[in-house]
């Protein structure tokens, strides 16, 4: 028996005044007075504690908002794409709620059974976080594997920007090469400039330094002013975003029929890079877009601060007489790079004003080309004249 019934019926049983029993059980005369009210009005059901529950409650999350978010918990994890309480906040506000506070969310989901139980990770302040100040300060590169419907396997190589996350590239490829690399990564400088710096693992079609040489990509990327960083052997955090972006890209394509080819699969990147770059809410971007964001800020330039232009690629084999020649404005134009270099494979890289042919094989650069479109024969800027015969015109 509680000590407020106790001192209720030791009270009104008439054995000690109000004033005796009060300081017996140590409370107030007036807080017993209360209490001998509340027994002869309501017996003894009548002192036990009452709930200090409000009545209402006016921050409570409408019944409307709450199944909202369920509702889009449900969504947006059967289509593969994120579905956490910030996402799910950002998703309320573009649809006109009033969103509530992400821990309310993920206690609103956690009800709901849709949260699954897992292993305690480590605590965000121990990440060591960088990021770029500008947009294509830097560029991130990695590829996937990923199968088709058949089960063959296939490669989708992504170029991501390091400050806005934003998708500038991805492409399926059976396999990814070192050739595929320059060519995409060509690709996407026609349509956003020439970034300051790239960083990548220590893949073979990206760095061959572990080798003892050189491959194509690394010689590109000085001729055009861009500087190289690779990752530490091993530690695949230092290319966390594009390493974190493939957990996204794989579970989306997972939510989707398999394609049963590589177009197929093209057209999937394809609407995917659209939704991921202006339709998905970014947690590190404050809840914006990596499109806003790689937009709402000027563009970084690389050290030698060319200009961004355009440049065209051309794989060829040296013939006889170490030539190679060159289509240009509908007329073609022959280059001289050595007999010393007959047969060599080569890539040719073509700006607004001159050739460069590097070989293949070493990534060594083999000459360097003025573009003169009213003569047939660009010699090698790299030997002396006298060497080469004489242009024709």
């Amino acid at each position: 028996m509680s000590r407020a019934r106790v001192a209720v019926l030791k009270a009104v049983s008439t054995q000690a005044s109000i004033t005796e029993v009060a300081a017996e059980f140590g409370i107030s005369r007036r807080h017993l007075t209360r209490l001998i009210a509340a027994y002869r009005q309501g017996g003894l059901d009548a002192l036990e504690p009452r709930s200090r529950r409000p009545h209402n409650t006016p921050n409570k999350t409408p019944v409307v908002v709450r199944d909202r978010v369920v509702e889009l918990r449900r969504q947006l994890t059967a289509d593969g794409l994120d579905a956490g309480a910030v996402t799910i906040a950002w998703h309320l506000q573009q649809e006109g709620f009033k969103a509530p506070a992400p821990a309310t969310i993920s206690r609103i989901i956690s009800q709901a059974g849709l949260v699954s139980p897992q292993p305690r990770k480590r605590p965000r302040s121990s990440y060591i976080r960088f990021q770029a100040a500008q947009p294509n300060e830097m560029w991130q590169s990695d590829f996937m594997h990923f199968r088709l419907a058949d089960g063959s396997d296939v490669e989708v190589i992504s170029w991501l920007d390091d400050h806005s996350r934003f998708l500038l590239s991805a492409t399926a490829h059976q396999p990814v090469t070192g050739d595929v690399v320059v060519a995409t990564f060509l690709d996407v400088i026609d349509v956003y400039g020439t970034p300051t710096s790239t960083l990548t693992d220590n893949g073979r079609v990206y760095t061959a330094r572990f080798g003892g040489g050189r491959n194509a990509f690394e010689y590109l990327l000085p001729i055009l002013g861009v500087t190289q960083k690779n990752g530490h052997p091993g530690h695949p955090q230092t290319q966390g975003k594009i390493e974190r972006f493939h957990q996204t890209l794989q579970r989306w394509l997972g939510a989707r029929p398999p394609a049963h080819s590589l177009p197929e699969l093209q057209r999937q990147l394809d609407q995917f890079r659209e939704h991921y770059n202006e339709q998905r809410p970014h947690r590190a971007l404050q809840r914006t877009t990596p499109g806003h964001a790689y937009r709402a800020t000027p563009k970084a330039l690389p050290a030698d601060a060319r200009a961004p232009g355009h440049y065209r690629l051309r794989y060829d084999r040296l013939d006889s007489r170490g030539h190679m020649s060159i289509r240009r404005g509908g007329r073609m134009h022959h280059l001289g790079i050595g007999r010393d270099h007959t047969g060599k494979r080569v890539l040719a890289l073509a700006d607004d004003h001159q050739i460069t042919v590097i070989e293949l094989h070493t990534g060594e650069v083999l000459s360097t080309h003025l573009i003169e479109p009213n003569k047939s024969y660009w010699r090698n800027q790299q030997k002396e004249p006298d060497r080469w015969p004489s242009p024709t015109n």
